[in-house]
Order: structure tokens, then C-alpha cells, then sequence
């Protein structure tokens, strides 16, 4: 239902903490993808915008499109072993490469690593549980799509979140205004996640602040009200979780409409985190 459209590469040196993404970034992505699209797309279609950073090697050229997005492991002085460099989705060879290095002063024989034939959390059991998506979907009274959603989001853990829905059957209704996410899903980021923030929920446990043309501003509160009782939040907590939120919401905003880097930071930086870094 939703389309990523990415992506920008450029050289940023303003605050590392919030990258902004400017009126020229959502431009430059717009006539690139208009340009493969029968029918164009507008700003009205965007739904919500995000940026990051990535490391990059140092290279002999300016252009930081131009540099590699390998990673490499050096061991400067004895028991240090730094990593430099990567992304996200090699992290499981970056961290072999940094271990390899580690071990290899040791005295002693260290088994070769195994990292990538250990699944993930949630891969198993997957194939099993997908094959019974339908009964699933009958014994929970969920509709199947919805146990496919949580399967291909949670996996296996997929089972731990249901069980929070037969504790308590109000977790199996939907988000409102988040209608592709059930209430269940808020508790469980808070429970088993590592959520202690609503900003936690909405943009990095969810992806409500980009699938959601409010930003998920809508159901900010009700996502705040289900995790006070896990994270012991009072009232004036969820207060303050929501105005955080809300005011984030709106400087991301205001920084998408600044036409520069500098511009657009200076509007970001105007949410202050509700837990300084």
C-alpha cells in the first residue's frame, strides 16, 4: 500500500543526531521517479518523509555518491579493534569481520564463525505458522490478512502477540487512525521491544510516522494510553509524551519545507529530544 522512494546522497555536516530532509531533497525524488511514471506524483502524495546518515570511507573522490559502501576492520593497538565504515544490512559480516580480527591474537583455536546460519529472531518456525495462517486467523477471529501482517512483521514472535490479544481481547482491534496496525502491537513494542518512548513506537518500532499522511498524530495518544501501564507512565507522563510527539511531527514538517540543508536543520532542531542525548 505504500511506496519508498529513495534515494538522496549527499554530503551532510549539520547535526548528526536529526538529519533533515529539505524541500530540494523531496524535489530531486519526485522528478526522478516522475520521470518512469505515466501518471506523476505530487507532493500531495507523500505521505511522510525520513532521512539518515550513513558512514562512509574516505575515498579519492568528492562525491560522496562515488564512495564505497564496503566497510573495513582495523586493529590499531593491542585489544582494540575498530570498525569503520557499513550499513545496515551487512551488519552480520561486519560483525564476523570485527570478531575474526578480535580472536585472532588468542592463544587458542576459536571455532569458525556461524552467523550466517543462525536465523533471526522470529525466523523459526515461520514457514510452519504462514502454512497456518488460516487456521490461525479462525481461532483468534482476526482476518487472515491481518495474521499475515503480523507474521511478515513479527515472525514467529507473531505467537507472544496473540497471546496478548487472548489476555485481552480490546489489543486485537485496530490502531485508530493507524488502521494496518492492531493496539496489541503498541503494547508489545513497550513489553518485548524495548519501547520507551511514543516517538519509539510511532517511527522506529512502527513505521506510523511514514505510512500515515498525519504522521500519526491521530493515534499519538491512544498509542501513549496503551503503553502507560507497561512503562508505569502517569498522567502528566502521557502528556508530555504526546506534546513531544506532536512537536516533532511539526518540526519534521517545517523542515521539509525549508529549500536547504541549513534551513532545514535549523527548523528540525526545533523539537528538542525528550531525553537529552
Amino acid at each position: 500500500r505504500h511506496w519508498i522512494l529513495g534515494t538522496t546522497d549527499t554530503e551532510w555536516d549539520l547535526d548528526k543526531a536529526h538529519p533533515a530532509a529539505s524541500s530540494a531533497d523531496i524535489d530531486y525524488l519526485l522528478a526522478h521517479v516522475n520521470s518512469v511514471l505515466a501518471v506523476p506524483l505530487t507532493r500531495d502524495d507523500v505521505e511522510g518523509v525520513f532521512a539518515g546518515l550513513r558512514p562512509l570511507l574516505a575515498g579519492e573522490s568528492d562525491a560522496t555518491s562515488k564512495l564505497s559502501r564496503e566497510h573495513t576492520v582495523a586493529h590499531p593497538v593491542p585489544g582494540l579493534v575498530v570498525v569503520a565504515g557499513g550499513k545496515y544490512t551487512t551488519y552480520r559480516v561486519m560483525a564476523k569481520d570485527a570478531v575474526d580480527e578480535a580472536v585472532h591474537g588468542l592463544d587458542r583455536r576459536v571455532a569458525e564463525c556461524v552467523t550466517e546460519d543462525v536465523p533471526l529472531l522470529g525466523a523459526e518456525g515461520y514457514r510452519a505458522l504462514w502454512n497456518a495462517r488460516a487456521r490461525i486467523a479462525e481461532k483468534t477471529g482476526l482476518h487472515v490478512a491481518r495474521v499475515e501482517h503480523l507474521l511478515n512483521r513479527y515472525g514467529s514472535m507473531t505467537e507472544e502477540l496473540l497471546e496478548l490479544v487472548t489476555a485481552d481481547p480490546g489489543l486485537g482491534r485496530p490502531l485508530s487512525g493507524a488502521d494496518d496496525y492492531l493496539r496489541a502491537e503498541v503494547v508489545y513494542a513497550a513489553s518485548h521491544e524495548g519501547a520507551r518512548h511514543l516517538d519509539d513506537v510511532l517511527t522506529r518500532r512502527t513505521r506510523i510516522s511514514i505510512e500515515t499522511f498525519d504522521r500519526g498524530t491521530r493515534c499519538a495518544r491512544e498509542c501513549a494510553e496503551l503503553m502507560a501501564p507497561v512503562l508505569g507512565w502517569d498522567k502528566e507522563q502521557i502528556e508530555k509524551e504526546v506534546e513531544h510527539y506532536e512537536k516533532r511531527v511539526e518540526a519534521e514538517r517545517e523542515s521539509q519545507l525549508q529549500p536547504d540543508d541549513l534551513t532545514a536543520d535549523a527548523a528540525r532542531l526545533g523539537a528538542p529530544d525528550i531525553v537529552p542525548i
